[in-house]
């Protein structure tokens, strides 16, 4: 029987080929991100191969902030699946709300699901980073690039 911080967060909720394809990505780059530098690598050569110059630099760096200011403040490691897994876990799924209301708008409703991650000190600060991923993840998605993984702390992988 695994531990029980590792169940919470962890249930399927959806699978990513159900979800718009800019949501899938960002659950596969959230991945790869929390995988370690491999992945990150991997995230990283997406942004650049997406956008130009400066402009990748700057968004993977709101994708990383927002990442490691989550994992960071979490009120517990936060739960995902392996690259590869094609279910979505409840956190996965929290964060892609969270960075849809976001990028969508509706900053104070995305700040309310970010604290479902995290504590509420931060969670405007978050909201505004997710819905600048967003806008990225959306533009990225219009052209079609794929990722793949490696391991962050506070962050347990489940299958």
């Amino acid at each position: 029987m695994m531990p029980q911080h590792s169940e919470r967060g962890a249930a399927a909720v959806a699978v990513l080929s159900n979800m718009d394809p800019w949501e899938a990505n960002l659950v596969l780059n959230l991945r790869l991100w929390c995988e370690g530098s491999s992945g990150q690598s991997q995230v990283w050569n997406e942004y650049r191969k997406a956008l130009p110059g400066e402009h990748a630099t700057h968004e993977c760096h709101a994708f990383e902030t927002l990442v490691h200011t989550i994992v960071s403040s979490a009120h517990r490691p936060l739960v995902r699946h392996q690259v590869g897994c094609s279910c979505v876990g409840a956190d996965e799924a929290v964060f892609v709300n969270l960075v849809r209301m976001a990028s969508e708008g509706h900053l104070n409703d995305a700040a309310l699901v970010a604290t479902l991650l995290m504590g509420p000190a931060r969670a405007e600060h978050v909201a505004l980073l997710a819905g600048q991923v967003g806008a990225c993840a959306r533009k990225m998605s219009r052209q079609s690039i794929q990722p793949i993984p490696q391991t962050a702390q506070n962050v347990v992988r489940l299958h």
